[in-house]
């Protein structure tokens, strides 16, 4: 956990008092909503279809039960008993009153919560890997560095006001759980060959009505360098990035036409003028951020203890613990993932009663920290495995230990048209549709690794362009209309997935899926090979072919 110093803290009760005035302006009408705009949304304040939506930052995903606690406070005081937890490790409530925001701050701030630039065309909430600090293959923890550039990039005077929204995450580990590929700067740490560690660089990545997978720019820049670069890469971003066009602003439409090589040549030259600077990071500064993360005294404990091995008998708990269960870095610990897709529920949702009782039980099992992932579940990082069995019942009792992740009905979806004033179709419905189509877990665990992603529109917030099975919902002639794609990925090796033929009614769409999954399981060449995997192989052809052949 990383802890907010006096600066920090004076810092949130001022932007606090700044937006309780600036409310105030605009209930009594000396301001208008256009020009309310901005100044809520560097708060993270949307007017949505029926309310404003509040959304709420949790830096680098990481959280404390004391922070949980207060979210969940702020869920049944302010909203309507729960929160939305979104693939960028935020929360956001959907039905707050805009008199009563100030106070939802207010609350917030005490414990170290904010969301200042949650929104609004400047650097959002830095993101990373859920498991950051205890993923066994991790080179260090990125969190540290997530910090750094928090730190650097909130309220910069020059970025604050870029031509569009721009998002940073970073990995440090083998397998990518932070999707860096699809975000504007997506940084992978590495050590060279002299064991130096430092970032390999993507830049470009985005996805929306012109999705692109990022480029590499930069094969390795010292962690001592990474403030200077990522300077330099905005720098040419807010000099050349467009802002009369809102479609082609984003810094993926800037790399894709200016080419990958071109630009990085402009950020190398930027980045001459000011990598001596001020702006390079010395041992010291990073070592006072890592003195403010605190971490878990372990005990000595073994793999593998007598009251996991006769849980396992249980074949609930032991299906639960193939599922959801994972590798930590300390011998005798586990990381758990908690489910937030039960069966016909909305993906990401979780009650207040949920918060806290997950709050508490991070007390008694994960040294008082939970986790957000971009697959919008929560995690508790730290539990000693000798505690899984009774863990898992806790978790069975508030719903939140469907064995499910990773599967068919771990679905990742935007709130679509039963919220958002963007939005062209639902998602909800269709992704609570899917669930109860695929709630056997036996038969999703036969269909093994599978994600499938619904965005209400081309925004792509659901990220469906990256869904093994992607979804979009269209519009057409006043009714909601769906895409398929097959084949896409978020992860080390992502890619885009393909349309598979015209777009669908909304009442196929669950039919669909269950077509493209039976061929899927009549195509795969052994049990073991992943639908990914047989989608490469294949193509779209074999399944365009099954799921239009009676349409």
């Amino acid at each position: 956990m990383y802890a907010y110093d006096e600066i920090d803290r004076t810092f949130l009760n001022e932007r606090v008092s700044e937006f309780r005035d600036q409310v105030q302006r605009r209930l009594s009408g000396e301001l208008t909503e256009d020009e309310f705009k901005s100044l809520r949304l560097m708060n993270g304040v949307y007017l949505q279809l029926h309310a404003y939506m509040f959304r709420v930052a949790i830096p680098y995903g990481t959280l404390s039960s004391r922070q949980l606690r207060r979210m969940a406070h702020v869920a049944r005081k302010y909203d309507r008993g729960y929160g939305h937890f979104t693939t960028r490790q935020n929360i956001q409530y959907n039905w707050i009153k805009l008199s009563e925001l100030p106070d939802a701050m207010e609350d917030l701030a005490e414990v170290g919560i904010h969301a200042i630039q949650t929104s609004g065309n400047c650097v959002r909430n830095i993101t990373t890997d859920q498991w950051a600090g205890v993923a066994p293959e991790e080179i260090e923890d990125p969190r540290i560095w997530a910090e750094v550039l928090r730190q650097y990039t909130t309220l910069h005077p020059e970025f604050s006001f870029l031509p569009r929204k721009f998002k940073i995450a970073i990995t440090a580990a083998d397998h990518d759980r932070a999707a860096i590929a699809i975000h504007d700067v997506g940084l992978r740490m590495l050590r060279n060959d002299n064991g130096e560690l430092g970032f390999e660089v993507h830049v470009g990545g985005g996805l929306g009505r012109t999705p692109f997978i990022g480029k590499v720019i930069k094969p390795f820049v010292h962690a001592h360098d990474i403030i200077s670069y990522v300077e330099a890469i905005l720098r040419v971003y807010n000099q050349y990035g467009r802002r009369d066009n809102i479609y082609k602003a984003r810094i993926k439409i800037l790399v894709h036409e200016l080419g990958a090589e071109t630009f990085a040549r402009d950020v190398e030259a930027e980045w001459a003028e000011i990598r001596e600077s001020a702006l390079r990071i010395d041992d010291a500064m990073v070592e006072d951020i890592r003195s403010r993360f605190t971490y878990p005294v372990y005990e000595k404990l073994a793999d593998e203890p007598a009251e996991l091995v006769k849980a396992k008998e249980d074949p609930r708990f032991a299906a639960w613990l193939q599922n959801s269960v994972a590798r930590h870095r300390e011998a005798g610990y586990a990381i758990v993932t908690l489910s937030l897709k039960p069966v016909g529920g909305p993906p990401g949702d979780a009650t207040a009663e949920q918060m806290d009782a997950i709050a508490d039980l991070a007390d008694r099992y994960s040294f008082g920290e939970i986790r957000v992932g971009h697959e919008q579940n929560l995690a508790l990082p730290h539990v000693a495995q000798r505690d899984l069995p009774a863990l898992w019942r806790a978790l069975d009792k508030i719903g939140v230990a469907t064995p499910n992740v990773n599967l068919v009905s771990d679905i990742i979806a935007c709130p679509g048209l039963d919220y958002c004033s963007l939005a062209n179709a639902r998602a909800i419905p269709i992704a609570q549709e899917l669930t109860k189509r695929f709630a056997d877990h036996e038969l999703a665990r036969m269909i093994g690794k599978l994600h499938v992603n619904i965005s209400g529109c081309i925004n792509a917030c659901g990220h469906h362009h990256v869904g093994h099975i992607g979804i979009l919902g269209v519009e057409k002639n006043g009714e909601e209309f769906y895409q398929i794609t097959i084949g896409g990925r978020a992860d080390e090796k992502a890619t885009l997935g393909t349309l598979i033929g015209p777009a669908v009614p909304y009442n196929d769409v669950a039919d669909v899926v269950e077509d493209v999954v039976e061929a899927y399981l009549a195509l795969r060449a052994r049990p073991s090979e992943l639908f990914i995997d047989t989608v490469k192989r294949l193509g779209v052809e074999p399944f365009k072919e099954r799921v239009y052949a009676t349409r």
